[in-house]
C-alpha cells in the first residue's frame, strides 16, 4: 500500500471513487491520486478486474475511497472543512464542488456529487465566531445562519457591528 499514514480516511463509494478522486486531486492544491486498485475477484458489488479501492490524498489528508457498492451513503456526519483565505478562493471552491453536479446547504456547507459533505469555511468566519466579544461572535453566527455560500463582506460587516 502506498499510503504510509497511520490514520487514513476511508471513504465508501458506490463504484465511482476513482472518479471522485480524480476530481478532488484537480480541484484542490497538495491533492493527487496515488494508486488504483483493481479486484482480484468477484466481491459483492463489483467483479474481478472491477476498481475496488483509490488511494488519494485531499489537501495533504490522505484518503482511500471503496467501491464499496449501495449499502451505505455519505451523510453529513463526515465532512471536508476546507479553510479559505478570501472570498476569490471560496467563491472557487464553491462553484468547483456545486458546479460539477453538487448541492448548497447551509451555513458554508455543500456536497459533491459523490454525497461528500465540504464545508468551505472562510478564516474571517472562523476569527469572527471566536472573537473574545460575545455580542461581536453573537452577529457573526447569526449572519452565518442567513447564508449558504459564505460571503465574507457580510461576516467583516458583521464583525464591525
Amino acid at each position: 500500500m502506498s499510503i504510509l499514514a497511520k490514520n487514513t480516511i476511508c471513504l465508501w463509494y458506490n463504484g465511482d471513487a476513482e472518479e471522485a478522486a480524480r476530481f478532488y486531486a484537480e480541484t484542490f492544491p497538495n491533492s493527487s491520486v496515488s494508486a488504483v486498485r483493481h479486484a482480484p475477484g468477484d466481491f459483492p458489488s463489483g467483479q474481478k478486474g472491477d476498481v475496488l479501492t483509490v488511494e488519494f490524498t485531499v489537501l495533504g489528508i490522505p484518503c482511500l475511497g471503496l467501491n464499496g457498492g449501495p449499502a451505505f451513503s455519505q451523510t453529513e456526519a463526515f465532512s471536508f472543512q476546507v479553510a479559505t483565505e478570501d472570498q476569490a478562493e471560496t467563491d472557487l471552491y464553491w462553484q468547483a464542488i456545486v458546479g460539477n453536479g453538487g448541492q448548497e446547504s447551509a451555513c458554508g456547507w455543500c456536497k459533491d456529487k459523490w454525497g461528500v459533505s465540504w464545508q468551505i469555511t472562510p478564516m474571517a468566519l472562523t476569527e469572527g465566531m471566536a472573537h473574545p466579544d460575545p455580542k461581536v461572535a453573537a452577529r457573526v453566527f447569526e449572519a452565518m445562519m442567513t447564508m449558504t455560500k459564505i460571503d465574507i463582506g457580510e461576516i467583516e460587516s458583521a464583525i464591525r457591528g
